[in-house]
């Protein structure tokens, strides 16, 4: 091996303004892999032309540039950590799609790595990021290729109309995509869908200042002076959709009205389903505020003695970690998303309702107990990215040399060719023309980026597409 640095390249499928768990997870992960300088990062993150922001970014935030977005990002990561690290950030072409409020890929999103810095992809949701590619194969471009999975797809869809026919679907193209296009896989936690020889682990961490709020806590805690660490009660955080855990935590204080008389609980958050949450509390005998979402690091927060998490479609819930590392007691439910947090003296679960009841009355008497430094340690990015260097086996990727098969060679499939490398072909075609593309469900126009999104990240023009402009898909 020489002396050239690892390459790590984290691909993901959204990027700040938006505040979700795939835009903030892979920011933090870049920053925290780059901390040593012992290898060279780059994180490759979504860029939509405007229109396509003003559907999905928060407050009217929009860029005339990738540029200023990246000033942007920066910016927001500076003020949450106390080092600057050194990692690059690319732009891949994108479209936001309505229907399925995610963003999208547009073209052969791998060619923003040159192949001489292709060693380590990381696929922050791989199977979002490859239902739809087509081009170079990802195995094919990089030494290693790791996918993380984030979201229970699966549980989402199931609550839909026909849900568990559309999910039998989803499972075997998930499974399909990431064989195809991953060496290696990790859940984190096993309330995703399985894939074959995948690892559970938990690779995220929480923002650092979550683990400032719960230093200022326990200092409190052990002051002595008499000073309460903890004047509120209960409450929950979340985007304001029924499937967030809203659903769930409704039904438990409606369930449990007389036995929990005298509780009275905050929600906050925003959301497509605002309006009937707010109705719905309403109807409660028991006090439920209900507040517009705001960042969960707002000193309003800081106060509140426990955190009420009845949700279940969370892969691992950020809230709750948080909630965690600020020293708080959590009562969440017993499943598989909650089970890297069960190490936790402040984590408790319940198996039904009873459980419920009994959890929250004892957690509103009784005082949290003060996190261990090692405990601290667990739940921050520093481990989150030891876990993820132990899970990964990066020091293997020098000695792997890139697979052989190319997209040229295609055509050219023997009989004695690998059942995956078939799979793979039958994937390249079926995703290669624009019809096939909106029949699996792809947007509109996204085989190659258009005329605006190539002048805008500074990609040359074919001849055959001057001129050209899809429009934005509101189906």
């Amino acid at each position: 091996m020489d002396n050239k640095k690892q390459h790590i390249a984290i691909f993901t499928t959204a990027s700040l303004p938006w505040m979700t768990g795939t835009a903030v997870n892979p920011l933090f992960r870049a920053a925290f892999l780059a901390k040593d300088g012992s290898r060279k990062v780059t994180l490759v993150i979504p860029w939509l032309s405007l229109q396509h922001q003003k559907l999905v970014y928060p407050n009217n935030i929009t860029f005339t540039s990738p540029s200023e977005q990246q000033v942007y990002v920066r910016q927001w990561l500076q003020e949450r950590i106390s080092f600057s690290p050194a990692f690059s950030i690319q732009f891949y072409p994108a479209k936001f799609a309505v229907d399925k409020r995610s963003i999208l890929s547009v073209g052969d999103i791998s060619e923003v790595i040159p192949d001489e810095d292709a060693d380590v992809a990381v696929l922050e949701e791989p199977e979002h990021l490859t239902w739809f590619h087509h081009g170079k194969r990802w195995k094919t471009k990089f030494r290693l290729v790791i996918g993380i999975i984030h979201t229970n797809y699966l549980e989402y869809i199931k609550r839909e109309k026909n849900g568990r026919v559309k999910a039998l679907v989803v499972k075997y193209i998930n499974s399909w995509v990431v064989e195809i296009y991953c060496h290696k896989v990790i859940r984190l936690s096993a309330a995703t869908q399985d894939y074959p020889n995948s690892i559970i682990c938990n690779v995220h961490g929480v923002n650092p200042k979550f683990l400032e709020i719960g230093k200022k806590k326990i200092e409190l805690q052990q002051s002595g002076n008499g000073n309460q660490a903890f004047t509120k009660g209960a409450y929950y955080i979340g985007k304001m959709v029924w499937s967030k855990g809203y659903k769930e935590l409704i039904k438990l204080l409606q369930d449990n009205q007389k036995e929990l008389i005298g509780l009275e609980v905050d929600l906050y958050g925003s959301g497509e389903d605002s309006d009937e949450v707010q109705a719905a509390a309403k109807k409660l005998d028991l006090v439920v505020r209900v507040y517009p979402g705001r960042d969960h690091a707002d000193p309003v927060f800081h106060d509140y003695k426990v955190f009420l998490n009845p949700s279940t479609t969370d892969v691992v819930c950020t809230t709750t970690a948080e909630a965690l590392a600020m020293g708080k007691i959590v009562v969440c439910a017993n499943h598989p998303s909650n089970e890297f947090f069960k190490q936790f003296v402040n984590c408790w679960t319940y198996d039904n309702s009873k459980g419920f009841v009994e959890a929250t009355s004892r957690a509103l008497t009784e005082e949290p107990a003060e996190l261990t430094g090692a405990q601290r340690h667990e739940l921050s990015w520093e481990a989150a990215t030891e876990r993820f260097l132990r899970v990964a086996d990066l020091d293997q990727v020098f000695e792997r040399k890139p697979e052989r098969s190319h997209l040229k060679n295609f055509a050219s499939i023997s009989l004695n060719t690998r059942m995956e490398d078939v799979s793979a072909y039958l994937h390249y075609v079926a995703l290669g023309s624009e019809t096939s593309r909106r029949a699996f469900g792809a947007i509109p126009g996204s085989l190659q980026p258009d005329e605006e999104l190539r002048k805008e990240l500074g990609l040359a023009i074919p001849a055959a597409t001057q001129g050209s402009k899809d429009p934005v898909d509101t189906s």
